[in-house]
């Protein structure tokens, strides 16, 4: 523990404090004069820039002839530009231009060995920060930086000026002593710093238990972090704490507001009939869910019907922007949640259950609000017409995949009367789905076919097994319904016109499409297309590979390479499912996008425009596209955690597995039919010197010329499991050289031809609708 020491002469000076105004003064607010009084942002710039030198605050004040009822809203506004990172205060308490001081503003994102990396605003090569310059500050930070040389790598280094914004207000992590010292080893592993206790701050907490901290204060050149624990959550190897640290490292939302929670209550249990007036009557049809055998938020229905040689198809939504308004209490905490997040065993959902599980969810043999997308689509599978209406449904059955793919696949087994009733409905949506499926193909849409995997557990909450999740053609056919809405609400926002959110997915970024040529080439294989390949191109690849024993790395590393999918103001088409324009319009219980998208569309119907309250849609988008990686993360957090759970009770067995990375320290090998990671360091791959040839994705022995190429196939052992980590360690479970002799991938006489997988066009765990 260091003691506080004098303000080096280099450290940037504290600001000094502003005078307080008496007691009685009244503070002007900003409509107590005319907006014009008050100069803009851009003004007070140009007037540094014009003086050509830093000017004290009241200097700038003088020469903006800022007038005297304006003149603390002017200070609140210098006061906002230095918090922005536009404006700097030096030791003399002069406001500089930032522009001018040849300093960056950015983002600050730290790295698990301690170092960390300034990533500007403005764009360009991210500065690197030491771990001296990186104890200043804490992952997330906002800073201004100032260039102190070039590293080993010549990439800018960084020295920090001046800390911007704290991002982290709490810590989640384990409670340690030590020499009689308490802190805290935070479990997002970004937050490199010990956070320091006081001894009357540790809540009651076990050393070793699991706590949630406040940070009282923030780490400096020559202090520690402070924190004060606020939540015990328990020992580190309790059923269910992987979920709640996950929570709390990726700041999620899970507890809803009071004031949602009371809107919630004053909701109706059923639809009134002045909810159903106007709308269309759809409650004669066998419209039904097909969802997972454990789902309950059903947020969408289908109907089909033949017509002629074509098709008639029904998706029916739950009309949630009829109960949750721009605005309320409930759409407050819905857009800050962004998504639902699925857990094993647990779900945090966007909208209160009352409404996400009972008085929005599409149950079987109730009357529902629904907006509906009726479609004529042909015997080709093209989309003819369709049309938007608000409607009143009455689900007929909550039918699974399972049930549906039984019947489909054996007609013979459909018994019961519902069942014999729904069966010719659902052999037309069968239909429907061949003709879908024919025309995606046509279209040249990648598809990928990756497995998913489901984790069972005990009474215990301990994981029993790890086995492949059942997928069958009726996920596809209802993926295909959804991507059928979902195309006609992107269309019908482009043509009456109204501003929403889309799905954007780009091509691929040019220095990905290099690597990943370079390492089909290491295969045997090769991407059509020059430099801007077709999601066709990618779609022949894929589907010429596989028959090849890699296919599985080959999906992996194709759709690595790919862009991830946004949520965009602009329509920007979706490469990976070869659309023009795509939106989300299916999900709005558990997507707040969709729900925007409802909106827009009632608007659109109804002839007038709406705008979303407290954010742009560029705002929005930017933010929606944030929420949905920060549950993607904390959800494959949750799942890393319990498969290396798994695994610690089978410290020494040997698995089969296949090389999934290649670095200059290892090789990582995903474990066949559990899809778990882990990392067989260099120093476990025989007595040689490996070196790393990235082209190749290899490690090559320098005097036995062993080779361990991505791809390849080895067996390992499992040597060690870090469950603060999350990391498996494996060792060569036989001879290096026998070893390798499988982990070089077989290649084939003649180049094949495989393709990359979007995000979007996953099979999505439990609820995904693309």
């Amino acid at each position: 523990m260091s003691k506080a020491k004098p303000t080096p002469r280099g450290a940037p000076a504290k600001r000094p404090a502003r005078a307080a105004a008496a007691p009685d003064a009244r503070r002007p607010r900003r409509d107590d004069f005319p907006p014009e009084l008050l100069p803009t942002r851009d003004a007070i710039l140009a007037a540094l820039r014009d003086a050509g030198i830093p000017l004290p605050p009241a200097e700038l004040e003088r020469s903006l002839a800022v007038k005297p009822v304006a003149r603390d809203a002017f200070h609140g506004r210098l006061a906002a530009m230095e918090r922005d990172g536009q404006l700097l205060t030096n030791r003399k308490g002069e406001l500089c231009v930032v522009a001018k001081l040849d300093l960056a503003v950015g983002t600050v994102q730290g790295h698990p060995d301690g170092f960390g990396f300034l990533v500007p605003d403005e764009g360009g090569a991210d500065f690197f920060l030491n771990a001296r310059e990186m104890h200043k500050v804490l992952h997330g930070d906002r800073a201004v930086v100032r260039q102190s040389g070039t590293d080993r790598r010549g990439r800018p280094e960084g020295e920090i000026v001046e800390v911007l914004a704290r991002a982290n207000k709490e810590v989640v992590g384990r409670l340690y002593e030590e020499r009689g010292a308490h802190f805290i080893v935070a479990e997002n592993r970004r937050l490199n710093q010990d956070f320091l206790v006081p001894a009357d701050a540790t809540g009651g907490a076990k050393i070793g238990e699991v706590v949630v901290a406040q940070i009282v204060e923030q780490p400096s050149e020559h202090r520690e972090a402070v924190a004060r624990v606020s939540e015990v959550l328990g020992s580190a190897t309790d059923p269910g704490i992987e979920i709640e640290i996950a929570l709390r490292k990726h700041a999620l939302p899970f507890e809803f507001s009071r004031e949602a929670q009371r809107q919630a209550k004053r909701l109706p249990s059923e639809v009134r009939p002045a909810d159903a007036k106007g709308r269309t009557d759809l409650t004669t049809l066998p419209l039904v869910t097909i969802d997972g055998e454990t789902a309950k938020d059903f947020d969408d229905a289908v109907f089909c019907e033949r017509r002629g040689r074509g098709f008639r198809l029904i998706v029916a939504i739950a009309d949630v922007a009829h109960y949750v308004r721009d605005g309320d209490a409930i759409d407050g905490d819905a857009r800050e949640r962004g998504t639902s997040v699925y857990f094993p065993r647990r779900v945090i959902p966007m909208l209160p259950e009352a409404l996400s599980n009972e008085l929005c969810s599409l149950k079987p043999d109730v009357d529902r609000l629904c907006m509906a997308c009726d479609m004529e689509i042909s015997a080709h599978g093209a989309i003819k017409s369709y049309a938007f209406y608000p409607a009143v449904m009455h689900s007929r059955a909550r039918l699974t995949y399972t049930q549906v793919w039984a019947w489909l696949s054996e007609p013979k087994s459909a018994k019961g009367a519902v069942a014999k009733a729904l069966l010719p409905h659902l052999t037309n949506l069968y239909a429907l789905y061949q003709a879908l499926a024919g025309a995606r193909e046509r279209r040249g849409a990648i598809d990928f076919d990756t497995a998913e995997l489901a984790i069972e557990f005990d009474d215990h909450g301990k994981i029993t097994q790890i086995v492949p999740a059942p997928r069958n053609d009726a996920h596809k056919l209802i993926e295909e319904c959804m991507l059928a809405a979902n195309v006609c609400a992107a269309d019908f926002l482009l043509t009456h016109p109204h501003p929403a959110l889309y799905r954007v997915h780009e091509r691929p970024p040019a220095d990905k499409l290099t690597a990943l040529r370079d390492f089909l080439a290491t295969s045997a294989l090769h991407l059509p297309g020059g430099d801007e390949p077709a999601p066709a191109d990618y779609a022949k690849l894929l589907d010429s590979a596989r028959d090849r024993a890699d296919f599985d790395l080959l999906q992996t590393v194709l759709l690595r390479s790919l862009s991830q999918a946004q949520y965009r103001p602009d329509n920007e088409g979706h490469f990976g499912l070869a659309f023009e324009a795509y939106t989300h319009f299916t999900s709005p219980i558990r997507r707040y996008p969709d729900l925007l998208v409802h909106r827009a569309i009632k608007a659109a119907l109804a002839g007038r425009q709406y705008q979303p309250s407290g954010m742009t849609w560029q705002q929005l988008g930017v933010h929606t596209s944030m929420t949905e990686r920060r549950a993607d993360e904390a959800a494959r957090d949750v799942v890393n955690w319990l498969k290396c759970h798994y695994m610690r009770d089978r410290i020494g067995e040997t698995f089969a597995g296949t090389i999934s990375g290649v670095t200059s320290f290892g090789l990582f090998v995903t474990l066949d039919g559990l899809m778990i990671d882990g990392l067989v360091h260099v120093t476990e791959l025989g007595r040689d010197y490996f070196h790393f040839d990235a082209t190749r994705h290899a490690m090559i022995g320098e005097r036995s010329g062993v080779v361990f190429q991505l791809a390849g196939r080895v067996r390992v052992k499992v040597a060690r499991v870090d469950m603060e980590q999350a990391k498996i360690d494996f060792t060569l479970a036989e001879d290096a050289a026998v070893a390798a002799e499988s982990a070089v991938p077989p290649r084939p006489d003649r180049p094949v031809f495989v393709e990359p997988l979007s995000r979007d066009s996953r099979p999505p765990p439990a609820k995904s609708r693309r």
